[in-house]
């Protein structure tokens, strides 16, 4: 047993350890119960669970989850209009998060789903330079051509 002052009272019996946790009008609270002797400890419950209860949340807050965004565009794409999608997706990396490039086929535009592909990799030709990874390799799944590129953590 452990008292408030964190002295090690060794081996102590339960109803004598209730009995000096009631005298400073505080709780026994076991700490490790699969230990042999279990592990109890005097404290202030409700000041100790609301320590771990901020401790989690400020761990909570420095924490960064990675999200999947999407880029979609279509092979028939203007220039203009590509490189906003490019920009996006680097804004996209750059942020921590990985990017789902979608190419959509609609239509009679499946027979050319080689340029699709065509299309595709020159998007992932734009980030031969940068520190980027390619998570899945493009390929085609339906009326779609998807790639999905994951910052390199470099």
């Amino acid at each position: 047993m452990i008292d408030d002052e964190g002295v090690n009272h060794g081996t102590v019996p339960t109803s004598k350890a209730l009995q000096m946790a009631k005298e400073k009008d505080l709780d026994l609270v076991v700490v490790s119960a699969n230990q042999a002797p279990p592990v109890a400890k005097i404290l202030d419950w409700g000041k100790y669970k609301y320590e771990t209860e901020k401790r989690a949340k400020e761990a909570k807050k420095k924490q960064h989850t990675v999200d999947i965004k999407e880029v979609k565009m279509r092979y028939k794409i203007d220039i203009h209009d590509y490189e906003v999608r490019l920009k996006a997706a680097k804004k996209f990396l750059a942020s921590g998060n990985k990017v789902k490039v979608v190419v959509m086929l609609r239509g009679r535009e499946m027979q050319h789903s080689h340029l699709a592909m065509d299309l595709i990799n020159k998007f992932q030709a734009e980030f031969e330079q940068e520190a980027v990874m390619i998570e899945k390799k493009p390929q085609i799944e339906g009326r779609n051509v998807v790639m999905i590129l994951a910052p390199s953590g470099k």
